[in-house]
């Protein structure tokens, strides 16, 4: 029986290393989880959502694909009913990146060095990178996938030997500028119009209490278009 996954999961699954015990936070449908366990990758997968309606319904749809001996399913706010250890890889996916980096900050053992982290922000990508450079993460993959007519990244992460990143590197990193080049351009396209449309905002609403704010937008601006040109330039079109 094919399971009903999406490109984005698809994706995330691709960055989990064969034996991994995995937690997969915000578990929806508990797709995720049980490819990773069907297709051998995962040893373990700890499901866990917020909310108990969508939990039983992972729990069914596990038993439906022969899962879920290796499953289990917990209501949990975040990470919080996890002790140390019990996993070593943690799959958030399809949340903003705000509330991503809210777990994150509130795992007591977040800063883990041997704890992989895959990160699949739906919204506000630039903030998730900003905490995570911050907060000493260094950004080891991300890739981008295009699913349902949407484009989504997906990165895998680990604490130590992060720096902080400029304004534009929030929105635009190395490892992205890896992937497909059709992919990387769409990209471009719809990160630049975005900050166009933030920088033009600000600037009509000429409030003194954004001055800080309009200039990240700014530099952020002027960071990105700068990447492009030097991506165009080594690429060769």
């Amino acid at each position: 029986m094919r399971i009903p996954i999406s490109k984005r999961l698809l994706c995330c699954a691709s960055m989990v290393q064969p034996g991994a015990r995995v937690a997969d936070v915000g578990c929806d449908h508990g797709y995720l989880g049980i490819y990773l366990v069907q297709q051998g990758i995962a040893r373990t997968v700890a499901a866990m959502d917020l909310r108990r309606e969508p939990l039983e319904t992972a729990r069914r749809n596990a038993q439906r694909f022969g899962t879920a001996e290796q499953m289990t399913f917990t209501v949990c706010d975040g990470l919080t009913c996890l002790e140390a250890g019990q996993v070593d890889t943690v799959a958030c996916a399809g949340m903003g990146g705000d509330t991503i980096a809210g777990i994150l900050e509130a795992c007591p053992w977040f800063k883990d060095e041997e704890v992989t982290w895959i990160l699949q922000p739906q919204s506000s990508g630039n903030d998730l990178r900003r905490y995570l450079g911050r907060s000493g993460f260094a950004i080891l993959r991300e890739k981008l996938v295009e699913d349902g007519g949407f484009l989504y990244t997906v990165m895998e992460v680990r604490s130590g030997g992060g720096q902080p990143l400029s304004p534009g590197a929030q929105y635009v990193t190395p490892q992205l500028l890896e992937n497909d080049a059709e992919l990387v351009r769409a990209y471009f396209r719809r990160v630049l119009s975005g900050l166009r449309r933030a920088v033009d905002g600000l600037a009509r609403a000429k409030r003194s209490d954004e001055a800080l704010r309009q200039a990240y937008y700014e530099m952020a601006l002027r960071e990105v278009l700068e990447m492009e040109e030097a991506y165009e330039n080594r690429t060769g079109n």
